[in-house]
Parts: structure tokens; C-alpha cells; sequence
């Protein structure tokens, strides 16, 4: 989500709050801040952890107070170096520094100089610490209080500016510049999971804004905020930034891409101005974000789900190129072109701050792309701290002179220190999805309870009903049989009765007629009603007991009618899930329409770019991160960003089993365009992603998933973590397959990209070559396609570096694979190839296979001799150049040869020189003259 505020722009609908410098600075601060100028009084510096304050009304957001910092200045003097102390031993060094008084002397003559005071004055001893201290460790500070920063040279070439700033200190950690130490105070103070760092390395040369991280992306342009005028630069390629270790590697690719050359004031000088961008974002913590209703009560809600602030804040550190006089750098042709240009835009800076230190009505910024890019750092809202760097020979006294007015004018420059800070509203949408999605989470385990619980209510009254109808039946049938005997056993002792009364009669029938017979009709009577009561009694019992009956079966029916409501229930929510797997249906239609409008757009890019780009492969970045496309890849970009937070990585993997071959290549599109991004790959890794794509390599007889695959495999062997799983699961077997299999260029183009990746990792060698990696690369060269040979020659180069490692350590001592397996003839065939991506991966080659001596009778064998002399004579690169010339001149075979023939191989200042006295030597299909 971060990615959105990069270019320095706001997202529509954030709210922007500009908050002016703290006036209580502590102790620390002021003290590094303070100047003994006479008449510029320095504002303190920012308090660190210091916090702002948001209020309720809009009058809080406007810039109603601002705080003045002026420019601080620091000059440090250059030691003399080898040639000064021959060429002016016998003059004093035309400068004397007081740096106890912060003063400076410009020597006129022997006997008369000016004098000059700075904020810091540093000698020739002082350290690569010290300048940092007193130089950029107030702006990094005030930018991690939520300030723009600036921290920029100046001075005349060869005086020690890119030492003082981008000096990275691999051999020797005292010897970091200003940009190294930087990054590491600003990685030390914020937190990982909360904050975010990003970076941006770009050159201005000729006037041209280049992209340093990216060398095809060579015409940047600058976007003005009509509203705030703060400027940024959309189109430059922005790397985020988690630990030193990748912001170290991120510099040498600047450093490589930065244009340099030899003039007499400096073997490497500047021929641009480089900037280093840094932009941080933190999260403010303990500050309450109170929203007000409408009658002025305070919302309870709005306080539980209040925003958090999110500050934002830039670094600009700018090396810039060194001013110079023709006549004394001894610039020409394009040189002098360069030079013409450096002068030209250095002179616009400096009337900029003429024009701001005199507070002149108009300011011409825009007479320069570099004005306009340090717009906000000279009267600006930026905190600057300008370094300027001047050398101790008398010999150039005016080129001094210069530099010193210059800093003493910028000292004369105020700019308005603002704080900027917004609501961080994504943040809170995505703490409201995560409470949504308990909830619902909560909700449906409250449901399946209650469903649960009906269905043992339900059971617990069917087992109820069917014992209380049962039992109501058992006391029915006992009561009817009870009564039933009791009835016969009546009726039975009746007939004894009767029986013993008519004997008893008998026997009285002479003493007792009619009186007994009426007393005996009387008795029986009397039982008689008797009976007929009991009878009446067990009669009401019994519709009691049928009552109850009645009731139990109202209870039952009850408890169906809950059950009905229960089966209703489960049939919405049959309906809600028919609804959401209709939904999932349309995003996997999206997912389709998507992989193929990318498709088509990177076809049609392809078509388009490929044949204006031809170096484009052979840049480190993947073959499918396009971020030169422009405004198409980016919306191309966020709706795979949309796509994979809608969809979701595994059913996007799941769809490469499809039995659609047309869906399979969707996917299989989708998965390589989210391979392009660094933070995507672990998890497609850890989603079983990676296998996924080994498998269709495997199984898939498709030309384009072949393609497209293997484009995915190569963006995921970036990873050195990810290339040993590539290698344990078969995958280089399979690279070796297909690229014997197929016969499109771009198919070929990946498998090669990816087997030049693996060829990258010394401890994968061994078994790189016997699963045939290095035959496949061999293999294809059929192609002759320009972008296939590029990949080709990528890889050799890659496999050939990782050699030349291994034989320093000691851990390799045999003769080099690649000679074994007759590589030789091609790399020499192609070493003077006519594509610049090619000849450069085999110079490169060449030089690491001739720097072990047990490769040197094979390449003087074959023919590579003469190609290395050629490159340590003409190659375009230096650093090859150089190299080339140190094997030869280091090797005893190759002095052997060319003492054989006859050959005076010499190096002058410049570069080397060969003095032949052989006629013309016929090599291969081309002929070198000697001369």
C-alpha cells in the first residue's frame, strides 16, 4: 500500500497536515546547528522523538506558522596528493585553515589574504565520522522527525566530493561516506513492521535525467504539484529498503550506470550530477484523532476506530559534478560537450541562490533541470546542510575562490522548515476488514452452535415423545387389565355371595321370606353402584391419560414446526453459498479477461519495444518486470495487485490443473507477472508455486506455457534461496529439455535467462553442468536470435565469474569447465560480436577464464590471446579494460606467446599500447592487423 505515496504525490482523499519545526530543540540538536556567522542567526534543530499535533478545525492543516532554517555550510580542505607535492613543493598551500574559530584564509600573495568564516571548518585529517556528524547527521535526524532533508557537494573536480558522500567502504568501514552512514541511522531508528523506507537513484547528465537503477529508463521527466510545488519524479524506479546489505548492492548498481571520465584534474571524474532519494514513512504513535459530530459530542465510535498518522518525510543527498575550466581538465570533443553542460547548469544554481540570498521578487529555477529539482531545498521547506570541498594548490586559487563564494552566499539562504503528516486511512480500512471478518468469523460459529443445538433439541424430543407415548400405552393396557380383574373378581365373589346366600336362604328359607330377600336385593344394589363408580373413575382416568396424549402431540408439533424454520434457514444459506461461488465464478472470469488483455499488451510491447531495446534482456532485472512500459504496465500492475488480493495466490495455482488449455495459460501468466515482484515470490514458493510451474513444464506440450513458464521460473532463480530448490527439483533437467525442445526465440529467451541465473550460484556448478545445463546453453546458440544470445553469453559470463571465485579461494584447481565442454570457440567467435549485451557478457567471460594459468595454454590454443588483447586496448568499459590488461600483463604463458612472436606488449598513463612487428595473422573469420 505504500507503493501509492512513492512519487511523492498523495492519494486522492488523504488529508495532508503540514506542521512547522518545533521550536524546543534540545541540547544535542542546537549544538550541532550552531554558527558563529555574523549576521545569520541559526534555528535550532528539531527535537528528536518530537510529535505534532492534529486538530479539530481546518485552520490546523494550513502552514499558519513556519520556522526559518538557514542553509549551513561546511568547507573541508582535500590533502595533496602525489602530483601537487612534486609540482608545488616549493609554494605554501594557498589556504589556511582555524577550524577551533570556524574561519578560513584565502592567501593573495605572501602577504595579504581574505578571510571567511563557515559553520565548520574541516581539515585534511578530518575523518569520514566527523564530516558525517557535523555535516548530515542533523538533516538525517530532523528527516526522521518528519522533515525534508537535503545533503549536497560542491566544489571543483578532483576535490573530494563523491569521497566525502558515496564512498561505500567495503575494503575499510572508517572510509563510508555520507549516503552509507545515512541509511544506517535511519535503519536503526525506525520499525519494520510499521514504518517503510524507499529509494531512488538517478543522474542529470546533459541535461537529461537518467535513471541509474535502471539505464534504458534514460529520459525522466519532473512532475510539479501546482498546489504545494513540491516535486517528484514519477517515472524514476523506486526500491524499498529492509536492510544495509541490499541498500550496499542498490549504490554499486548506481556507481556502475554513472557516467565518468579522465580528464587531468581526475582519472574518475563525475561527468553527472548523481541524486540519492530516500523517502520514509513512519507511524506517530500516542496521538489522539478526536472527530466531532455535528451538535459538538464527541463519537465514541470515531475514537475506537480513529486513523493513525502516518509522517513522511524525504532525503535528497546530491553529488555534484565538479566545476571545471577547459583549459586546465583538458576536456574535448564530447568531454567538452559534457563539461559545457556541467558549467551551464552549476551556473543557473548558483544565480538561484544569488537571486535568494539578495531576496530578489523573481528566482529563475526553472533555467535548469537542476534548479528545478533542488526547488525545495534552497527556499524551500527542506533543512540543508551544504558541504563544499576545495583543494590546497595555489594553482587553482580562482577555482577555489569560486567554490568559497559560493558557500558563503548559500549561508545567506532561509527556508521554512515544515513538518508533513497524514491520515493513514488504509491503515484503518484494513484494521475495520480485520474486526469484519471476526465478526463474521464469530457469526458463523454462533450459527452452526444454534444449528447444533436445535438438532439435539430435536432429537432430545423425538426420544421424549417416543418414551412418553410408550409408557403412556404400558399404564394404559395395565390400567385396562387391572380393571378388567378387578371386574371379574367382583363379579366372581358376587356369585360366591350369591351362591352362599341362596344356600343360606335355603337353610333359612323357613325363618327369613321376604325380609332377607329384600335385604339381599338392597346389599346387591349397593355394590352394584359401587362398581358403577369404579367404573366411572377409571373411565376419567383414562381421558386424562388421553389428554396427555393430546398435549404431547401439540409438543410435537411444535417442535416440527421449529425444525421447518431450522430447514428454511439452511436453504438461505444454500442460497448465500450458490451467490458467493457465483461470485468466485465472475472473478475467475476477470482472472481470465486479465491474463489476456496482459497478454495481448505485453505481445503488443513487445512488437513494439523490442527492437528499439536491444539491451534490454541484458539488464539484471527479470524478463518480465517491465517497469519502463510507462503508465500501461502500472495499470497493468494494480489490477494483478487487485486481482491477487481478491482472488487469493491458491486459487490462482490451482487453476494451472485446469483441463483448459486456455485457462492453464492465463494462469500460468498471472503467476509470472506476480514472480516479477521480490515481495510476491517467497509466498508462491511457500504455496507450492514453484512446483505447480515444474510440473506444467513437465507435462504441458504448449509452446506458450513453455514460455511463459520458463519467463516465471527465471523472475523466481533471482533468489538464490529459491535457485536450490530449482536445482533439487529437477528443474534444470527440465530448462535442458525444453530448450531442445523449443524453437520460438522468446521461449528460448527465458529458458536461457533462467539458466543464467542458476549459472550465478558457485555452489550449484557441479551439478549445473551434469544435469546439462551448460549443454543447454550451448545448445542454444541455433537460434542466432540477438535476445538469445544475449541470455547465452549472461550465463557463460555468470558461470566463468563463479569459476574465477572458486580458484581464489582454493577450492577449484582443474582446468575450467567450460573449456572441457568446448565452450571456447564460440565465447572467442563472439567476443567482438556487434550487439553491445553480447561482446560485453564475453569480454567479461574471457577476462575471468585467462586469470587462472591453468586455462592459458587452451586459450592461447584457441585463439583467445588475441581477443584479450584487443579488449585491454579497445574495449569500451574500464573496469574490462583494465582487467584485461592485468591478466596479460600477470600471466607467464601469455608473456611466453607473446614474446614468441615477437610482440612488445607496453601500457602508457592512458590506456594500453601494442608495438608489433609481425605481418597481418589470420584468426578464425576475422583478421587482426597488427600494426
Amino acid at each position: 500500500m505504500s507503493m501509492a505515496y512513492r512519487n511523492g504525490t498523495l492519494p486522492k482523499g488523504a488529508l495532508k497536515v503540514d506542521r512547522p519545526l518545533s521550536m524546543n530543540s534540545s541540547t544535542k540538536s542546537s549544538a550541532s546547528f550552531k554558527s558563529k556567522t555574523v549576521g545569520h542567526t541559526p534555528v535550532t534543530g528539531p527535537r528528536r522523538k518530537s510529535t505534532g499535533s492534529v486538530g479539530n478545525s481546518a485552520a490546523n492543516t494550513k502552514d499558519s506558522t513556519s520556522v526559518s532554517g538557514r542553509v549551513r555550510v561546511a568547507v573541508r580542505l582535500r590533502p595533496r596528493n602525489a602530483e601537487e607535492m612534486v609540482s608545488d613543493a616549493d609554494f605554501a598551500d594557498c589556504v589556511e585553515l582555524q577550524p577551533e574559530l570556524k574561519r578560513l584564509k584565502l592567501r593573495r600573495n605572501n602577504w595579504d589574504s581574505d578571510t571567511y568564516e563557515f559553520d565548520e571548518v574541516l581539515t585534511e585529517f578530518a575523518s569520514q565520522k566527523r564530516v558525517y556528524e557535523v555535516v548530515a547527521k542533523p538533516v538525517v535526524e530532523s528527516v526522521l522527525d518528519g522533515y525534508n532533508g537535503t545533503v549536497m557537494a560542491y566544489g571543483q573536480t578532483g576535490t573530494g566530493k563523491t569521497y566525502t558522500l558515496g564512498r561505500l567502504g567495503e575494503e575499510d568501514t572508517a572510509d563510508r561516506g555520507i549516503m552509507v552512514r545515512a541509511m544506517e541511522d535511519i535503519l536503526s531508528e525506525i520499525t519494520p513492521e510499521k514504518d517503510s523506507i524507499s529509494v531512488s537513484y538517478f543522474q542529470l547528465y546533459m541535461e537529461s535525467i537518467q535513471d541509474l537503477l535502471d539505464p534504458v529508463n534514460d529520459n525522466i521527466s519532473i512532475v510539479e504539484d501546482p498546489k504545494t510545488g513540491d516535486v517528484s519524479l514519477p517515472g524514476a524506479t523506486t526500491v524499498d529498503i529492509r536492510d544495509q546489505k541490499s541498500f550496499l548492492e542498490l549504490l554499486r548498481v548506481g556507481e556502475a550506470h554513472r557516467f565518468a571520465a579522465n580528464t587531468k584534474l581526475n582519472t574518475e571524474s563525475s561527468r553527472s550530477h548523481a541524486m540519492l532519494m530516500v523517502h520514509v514513512e513512519r507511524s506517530v504513535k500516542g496521538r489522539d484523532s478526536v472527530i466531532s459530530s455535528e451538535n459538538g459530542t464527541t463519537s465514541h465510535t470515531a475514537k475506537a476506530f480513529k486513523p493513525p498518522v502516518v509522517r513522511k518525510s524525504k532525503l535528497v543527498v546530491v553529488d555534484l559534478a565538479g566545476s571545471e575550466r577547459i583549459d586546465k581538465s583538458g576536456s574535448e570533443a564530447h568531454t567538452l560537450e559534457e563539461a559545457k553542460s556541467i558549467n551551464l547548469s552549476l551556473s543557473a544554481l548558483g544565480k538561484c541562490i544569488n537571486a535568494l540570498a539578495e531576496n530578489s521578487a523573481h528566482v529563475p529555477v526553472r533555467d535548469s533541470k537542476l534548479t528545478r529539482l533542488l526547488r525545495d531545498s534552497f527556499g524551500g521547506t527542506a533543512r540543508t546542510s551544504l558541504v563544499i570541498t576545495i583543494g590546497p594548490s595555489p594553482r587553482h586559487r580562482g577555482e577555489t575562490a569560486s567554490t568559497i563564494m559560493f558557500g558563503q552566499r548559500a549561508m545567506k539562504v532561509e527556508n521554512m522548515l515544515k513538518i508533513k503528516e497524514e491520515f493513514d486511512y488504509k491503515s484503518l480500512s484494513r484494521r475495520l476488514e480485520m474486526q469484519l471478518d471476526k465478526q463474521i468469523a464469530e457469526h458463523e460459529r454462533q450459527q452452526k452452535g444454534f444449528k447444533d443445538d436445535i438438532e439435539r433439541i430435536a432429537q432430545e424430543a423425538q426420544v421424549r415423545i417416543t418414551e412418553a407415548e410408550k409408557g403412556y400405552a404400558e399404564a394404559l393396557e395395565r390400567e385396562r387389565l387391572q380393571y378388567q380383574n378387578d371386574y371379574m373378581d367382583a363379579i366372581r365373589k358376587l356369585e360366591e355371595q350369591w351362591a352362599a346366600n341362596k344356600q343360606k336362604h335355603e337353610n333359612e328359607k323357613a325363618k327369613s321370606s321376604v325380609l332377607s330377600a329384600s335385604m339381599e336385593v338392597a346389599e346387591l344394589k349397593k355394590l352394584f353402584e359401587k362398581e358403577t363408580i369404579s367404573r366411572k373413575a377409571a373411565e376419567e382416568e383414562i381421558d386424562n391419560l388421553k389428554n396427555q396424549l393430546a398435549q404431547w402431540k401439540r409438543s410435537e408439533a411444535a417442535g416440527n414446526s421449529e425444525i421447518l424454520k431450522l430447514r428454511k434457514m439452511l436453504e438461505d444459506e444454500k442460497c448465500q453459498k450458490a451467490k458467493l461461488e457465483e461470485e468466485i465464478a465472475v472473478l475467475q472470469s476477470q482472472l481470465l479477461q486479465l491474463s489476456f488483455e496482459a497478454d495481448e499488451t505485453r505481445r503488443n510491447l513487445d512488437r513494439g519495444e523490442t527492437e528499439k531495446l536491444p539491451g534490454t534482456l541484458d539488464s539484471p532485472i527479470p524478463p518480465f518486470m517491465h517497469q519502463h512500459l510507462g503508465d500501461s504496465g502500472v495499470g497493468e500492475k494494480a489490477s494483478m495487485a487487485k486481482l491477487f488480493e481478491q482472488v487469493g495466490l491458491q486459487k490462482i495455482l490451482s487453476l494451472l490443473e485446469s483441463e483448459d488449455a486456455d485457462v492453464q495459460i492465463h494462469a500460468v501468466k498471472v503467476v509470472a507477472n506476480l514472480a516479477a515482484e521480490e515481495a510476491n515470490q517467497e509466498r508462491i514458493v511457500k504455496a507450492g508455486g514453484l512446483k505447480s510451474l515444474l510440473t506444467l513444464l513437465r507435462s504441458s506440450n504448449d509452446e506458450t506455457i513453455h514460455r511463459v513458464a520458463a519467463g516465471a521460473i527465471a523472475n523466481l532463480a533471482m533468489n538464490e534461496t529459491n535457485q536450490e530448490l530449482i536445482m533439487s527439483q529437477g528443474g534444470i533437467s527440465l530448462l535442458s529439455v525444453t530448450a531442445a525442445k523449443a524453437e520460438d526465440p522468446q521461449t528460448l529467451r527465458m529458458v536461457a535467462g533462467a539458466i543464467a541465473n542458476l549459472c550465478g550460484n558457485e555452489k550449484l556448478q557441479p551439478k549445473l553442468r551434469g544435469e546439462g545445463g551448460v549443454k543447454a546453453l550451448q545448445g542454444m546458440v541455433r537460434s542466432r536470435h540477438p535476445d538469445v544470445l544475449a541470455q547465452v553469453a549472461r550465463g557463460i559470463a555468470n558461470f566463468a565469474k563463479c569459476e574465477s571465485r572458486a580458484y581464489t579461494q582454493g577450492s577449484k584447481t582443474g582446468k575450467s569447465l567450460l573449456i572441457e565442454d568446448g565452450t571456447l570457440p564460440w565465447i572467442v567467435q563472439n567476443a567482438n560480436n556487434e550487439a553491445s549485451p553480447i561482446r560485453r557478457h564475453i569480454e567479461l567471460a574471457l577476462c575471468h577464464l585467462a586469470q587462472h594459468e591453468v586455462n592459458a595454454k587452451d586459450m592461447i590454443k584457441g585463439g583467445a590471446l588475441w581477443e584479450l588483447v584487443r579488449i585491454s586496448r579497445d574495449c569500451s568499459r574500464d573496469d574490462i579494460r583494465t582487467l584485461a590488461y592485468r591478466t596479460l600483463t600477470s600471466s607467464p604463458s601469455f608473456q611466453a606467446e607473446l614474446k614468441r612472436l615477437r610482440i612488445d606488449y607496453g601500457r602508457s598513463s592512458e590506456a594500453p599500447e601494442l608495438n608489433w612487428s609481425m605481418p597481418p595473422v589470420k584468426h578464425g573469420r576475422v583478421f587482426v592487423c597488427l600494426s
